[in-house]
């Protein structure tokens, strides 16, 4: 398998490509990012692009792949509605449909989260927005995966760029053996999220498309 990946600078990103490097089954990793992120295995090819609304000028290197992760979001907190959507929904669909015009068989695996409405009619826009997003991409002729995580617990030392988000880890890491047993649906892992990545991208669009923490868990474990 040979998968790209966005967001790879991400907790959840890190996490996908450290279970990428070590899965016999992906045998090259992509990796689409801003600034280069300075690593090294005979795995990786590292992309520097920065305008993601336009992935033109790229589209001839990424040819040739089998999956997608797409790990690449921000928080709405403390955003503007403009500045969501854009890396929301513009930026994915962007990148989606670069990588649709030259990858036909492509799986598209997308992070999602929690509480995500596709139906419109949410209170909350950044589920509208996601749910938006979400509805785009499995309309689109490739094979695509929405991946609604609650909890995540970082593993092997997986860091959220955003400040408050690390703080806010750091403060509540104790709570998590205890949320994993009384609320067990609504948890997982940044090693569980790679590993059920890599499991849906051989699934060739067979079992559900939206997949909550139960499922990326059975099939990360």
């Amino acid at each position: 398998m040979k998968a790209v990946l966005f967001g790879a600078s991400g907790m959840v990103g890190q996490g996908v490509l450290r279970a990428c490097l070590l899965d016999d089954r992906v045998e090259g990793v992509v990796l689409v990012t801003r600034s280069p992120l300075g690593r090294r295995h005979p795995k990786l090819r590292e992309i520097v692009h920065r305008d993601f609304t336009d992935f033109s000028a790229i589209e001839d290197q990424l040819t040739g792949l089998d999956a997608c992760f797409y790990c690449l979001g921000v928080s709405a907190a403390g955003r503007g509605a403009d500045e969501y959507r854009l890396v929301t929904h513009t930026y994915t669909l962007a990148a989606a449909q670069a990588l649709a015009r030259h990858n036909p068989a492509l799986t598209f695996v997308y992070v999602s989260g929690e509480g995500t409405d596709g139906t419109g009619q949410a209170r909350a826009a950044w589920a509208r927005v996601k749910g938006e997003t979400e509805n785009d991409l499995l309309a689109m002729d490739f094979h695509a995966y929405m991946f609604r995580p609650g909890w995540i617990q970082p593993r092997h030392k997986e860091r959220s760029r955003t400040r408050w988000y690390r703080v806010m880890y750091r403060l509540t890491s104790w709570l998590f053996p205890v949320m994993r047993r009384l609320a067990p649906r609504h948890t997982t892992t940044t090693e569980h999220m790679g590993r059920a990545m890599i499991a849906v991208a051989g699934l060739g669009g067979a079992g559900p498309r939206i997949l909550h923490s139960p499922e990326i868990n059975r099939l990360g474990a």
